[in-house]
């Protein structure tokens, strides 16, 4: 039976680029059947033997979708994953890569690993989201790291009330309000100020920005909690957004809800490594603390 695998890269970067060819024919090499998308083919000038296919199907079927590149390509190839179940790969090639598996420097050993089998897979939570307005429905769409509810004008404030498990808990105005899973506490919700939630645990995130409340903490929900977010009949438009990829305009008066995804996103693993260490090196932590160990 051929082994197959889908390739997705930041096609704006040459090296992501010369790194795509190199993992394309290794793994050709090796027997898979390697495909592309068939739109971003022309820029990569791949090997021979590179099987070009469409969008939205073009993972269905493979054993692996490798992503190279930030997390931006990470999250477009999770869009083509997660429906058909395959699992993600992984492989920085931007700054951070906080959702990648394995760094550039690695690459070679990467792709043996793969060939060889030698590697796990994970299930990380997802989000699930509506919005409509008036019966209408707007937007029916997913997240893995965040679904957030902003302000459309820069220079007015939102309201927003929000509901957790059909009870009201705060109307706040503030800039707006970032609904967040554990992978995604180190990215958006992190940057306004949530915590930093272990992959493991099960939780959604519920973040408030910029909110003029006196309490605007952000909160931790059971996964099974279902978030509403309702914008103010008497305030401005409002923007949605999911993973930073998928944006809706919201109306006054549309309501947002937010509950665990039915489907995860399956994250390929190649070796245990504590959550701490990712942390430590992602964020270039310093581990004997910023007055130096003194003992």
């Amino acid at each position: 039976m051929t082994r197959s695998a889908l390739l997705v890269t930041h096609t704006g970067r040459r090296q992501s680029t010369q790194h795509a060819r190199a993992v394309a024919r290794d793994l050709i090499q090796a027997g898979f059947e390697v495909r592309v998308i068939a739109a971003e083919v022309a820029d990569l000038d791949l090997p021979a033997g590179v099987t070009p296919v469409d969008d939205p199907a073009a993972a269905e079927g493979v054993e692996i979708v490798f992503a190279l590149g930030g997390d931006g390509t990470f999250l477009r190839a999770a869009e083509l994953a997660r429906p058909v179940k395959a699992p993600l790969l992984g492989i920085n090639l931007g700054k951070v890569g906080f959702l990648a598996e394995a760094e550039i420097s690695d690459l070679d050993q990467t792709v043996r690993d793969i060939i060889s089998g030698s590697y796990t897979v994970d299930e990380r939570l997802t989000l699930d989201v509506r919005a409509e307005y008036d019966g209408r429905l707007i937007a029916d769409s997913w997240a893995l790291n965040e679904v957030s509810v902003e302000k459309g004008q820069r220079a007015q404030m939102l309201e927003l009330l929000v509901d957790v498990d059909g009870r009201p808990l705060s109307r706040y105005g503030c800039d707006g309000v970032v609904c967040a899973t554990p992978t995604g506490s180190t990215a958006y919700a992190f940057s306004a100020g949530g915590p930093v939630v272990w992959p493991e645990v099960e939780a959604l995130l519920l973040v408030p920005i910029s909110a003029h409340a006196l309490f605007s903490k952000p909160l931790v929900t059971a996964p099974t909690s279902t978030l509403m977010l309702t914008v103010d009949p008497y305030t401005s438009f409002a923007v949605m957004c999911c993973d930073g990829r998928r944006t809706w305009d919201l109306p006054p008066g549309a309501t947002v809800t937010v509950q665990r995804g039915d489907l995860p996103v399956r994250l390929v693993r190649l070796a245990p490594r504590p959550f701490t260490d990712t942390l430590v090196a992602k964020f270039a932590l310093p581990v004997d603390g910023w007055r130096g160990n003194r003992r």
